[in-house]
C-alpha cells in the first residue's frame, strides 16, 4: 500500500470515529433530555395533585370557619393563618394561603349591566353582539379613579378599564382606549369587550409593571354576580378610604390597624363604617359593604428537590359546596 493510501485510510478511520464520536454523544444528550422531561413532567403531575389537595385543606377549612361564624368572614379566623411548609411525601415540601378576594376593590365594578328595555349608552354595538350589553358605572369607575390617585398612578386606566369591557367601541373620555388604540400598538391586539378574569389583564392595557405591582395586592377580578359585595372586615386601609370617599383609615398607624383586626370580630364594622360615609354616594356605598364572603384565592407552593411548583386557585363557597372555578399557574 502507497503512502498516498495509508493516507486516505487513516483519515477515513478518523472521520469515521469522529462520527461514532458524534453520533455517540448525541444519543447520550437525547437520553438525558429524555430522562429530564420524564422527571419534569411526573414532577409536575406530583406537584399539581399536592396542590389539589391543599384545594381540598382549604375547603375544609373554609367549611368549618363558616360553621363557626355564620356571619362575619374575619382575617383572625383559622382560615387565614399560613398552612406549612410541611413535608407531604418523599420530599415534597407543601405551603399555602388563603387571601379573601370581597376585601379588594373589584374592577369588574367599573362597569355595570344596561337595564332591560334600553337606556344611555355611548358608542355603537358591534353587530352581533353579545344580549347583555355592559356600560359604564360611574360610582364604581369614581371609586377606581380614586385609588388610583391615592397609588399615584395615571387616574386615565379608570377609562381605560371602562372601555376594556363595555360593550361599545367609542372610547371614554377622557383618557379611554378601544381598538383603534390597541391595533396600534406591538403586539397589536383588541378589547375583548367582556369582564375581566384576571387582573394582569391591565398590562395588556399598558399599564407599566411598577404601577401595576403597587395596584395588584388591593383589586381583584370576579364574576358579576358579585359585583358589589365588598367585605369591610378584609378590605385594606386604602380601599376603605376609597369605597367611604374619607381619608380616615389610612392615616392609622399600620400596627395598630392590623392590632384591631386581631382583636376585633371585625374592624372597622359595617355600622361604624358608614358612620363616615355621607353625601350622595351613601346609598351606593350602604349597598356596596358587608361581612361576609364567597370567594377566595388559594396559593400553593409545593417544592420537590429543586423544582418549586406554584398554583393559584380562585375557590368559590356557597354554603357548604366549596369549588375551585379557576386556576393559574407560575408567577403572577
Amino acid at each position: 500500500m502507497s503512502t498516498q493510501q495509508r493516507g486516505v485510510a487513516l483519515l477515513t478511520a478518523i472521520i469515521l470515529v469522529a462520527v461514532a464520536a458524534i453520533v455517540a454523544t448525541a444519543i447520550a444528550w437525547q437520553s438525558q433530555l429524555a430522562a429530564r422531561r420524564g422527571v419534569a413532567v411526573f414532577t409536575i403531575a406530583q406537584s399539581l395533585a399536592l396542590a389539589e389537595g391543599a384545594e381540598a385543606i382549604a375547603a375544609y377549612a373554609l367549611d368549618t370557619n363558616l360553621k363557626n361564624n355564620p356571619g362575619v368572614i374575619a382575617p383572625n379566623q383559622i382560615w387565614a393563618q399560613p398552612y406549612g411548609p410541611v413535608e407531604i411525601d418523599n420530599g415534597a415540601v407543601l405551603e399555602a394561603s388563603i387571601e379573601d378576594q370581597a376585601g379588594k376593590f373589584n374592577l369588574n365594578n367599573v362597569v355595570m349591566l344596561q337595564p332591560q328595555g334600553g337606556g344611555p349608552q355611548s358608542g355603537t354595538v358591534p353587530p352581533g353582539g353579545p344580549q347583555n350589553i355592559w356600560i359604564e358605572n360611574t360610582p364604581g369607575k369614581d371609586q377606581f379613579s380614586a385609588l388610583l390617585a391615592s397609588l399615584n398612578i395615571d387616574v386615565g386606566y379608570a377609562a381605560r378599564l371602562v372601555d376594556w369591557i363595555d360593550t361599545d367601541n367609542q372610547p371614554s373620555s377622557p383618557g379611554g382606549a378601544e381598538d383603534s388604540f390597541y391595533l396600534a400598538l406591538q403586539p397589536p391586539h383588541r378589547t375583548p369587550n367582556m369582564l375581566l378574569t384576571n387582573i394582569s389583564e391591565l398590562l395588556a392595557m399598558g399599564m407599566d409593571r411598577a404601577s401595576y405591582e403597587k395596584l395588584a395586592p388591593l383589586v381583584t377580578a370576579l364574576p358579576p354576580d358579585v359585583n358589589g359585595t365588598l367585605n369591610v372586615c378584609t378590605a385594606p386601609a386604602e380601599i376603605l378610604d376609597v369605597v367611604s370617599g374619607t381619608i380616615t383609615y389610612t392615616l392609622e398607624d399600620t400596627k395598630q390597624f392590623a392590632n384591631n383586626r386581631q382583636h376585633s370580630s371585625c374592624y372597622p364594622g359595617v355600622t361604624a363604617f358608614m358612620s363616615g360615609v355621607t353625601g350622595p354616594q351613601r346609598s351606593y356605598v350602604q349597598k356596596l359593604v358587608g361581612t361576609k364572603s364567597t370567594y377566595f384565592r388559594l396559593r400553593t407552593w409545593i417544592t420537590i428537590g429543586s423544582t418549586r411548583f406554584t398554583l393559584y386557585s380562585l375557590i368559590n363557597q356557597r354554603g357548604n359546596q366549596i369549588r375551585p372555578i379557576f386556576r393559574t399557574f407560575g408567577t403572577e
